[in-house]
């Protein structure tokens, strides 16, 4: 499982011209399902996502996690994440989760991640979203399940 986690002002996402979902404050999760991930790895990049501790202070030092500062999450599918761009000029995206496989396991992400706390709103799992943010800080950080570092996925 691969997180691109960004510390955003604002985040919303459109699926067909209709809004799905829009945080204020936050974070903005792209999540890449792939293709050996379990229910382990979801509850680990869950709990990892609400506790790390990458919002700031009073004196501007990261030391507060999203469920310090009450911040929600938006939550959007994307199997990109698993492209093995190393040979050729096309992406593989062997990696990734089978279609009904993953949406049933980001489905069990956003549940517990909701479990754990905080606002979570979604984009439409396998549609064509437009994302907009206002990144914080900036600060992106990429975030691999354990079983996704030890080359499972």
């Amino acid at each position: 499982m691969k997180v691109l986690l960004q510390r955003v002002q604002r985040a919303s996402v459109t699926a067909g011209g209709r809004a799905a979902g829009s945080i204020g404050g936050g974070l903005l999760a792209l999540v890449g399902i792939g293709r050996n991930d379990t229910a382990d790895d979801l509850e680990w990049m869950a709990s990892k996502l609400v506790n790390l501790r990458i919002f700031p202070d009073p004196s501007g030092a990261m030391n507060l996690s999203l469920l310090d500062t009450g911040g929600a999450v938006l939550a959007v599918s994307q199997f990109t994440l698993h492209a093995d761009c190393s040979r050729g000029r096309r992406p593989s995206f062997i990696g990734a989760g089978d279609p009904r496989t993953a949406s049933a396991l980001f489905d069990l992400f956003v549940e517990r991640l909701r479990a754990l706390g905080p606002r979570v709103e979604t984009g439409v799992f396998g549609a064509m979203m437009e994302v907009s943010l206002v990144n914080d800080g900036p600060v992106t950080l990429m975030l691999d399940s354990p079983s996704e570092r030890r080359g499972n996925a």
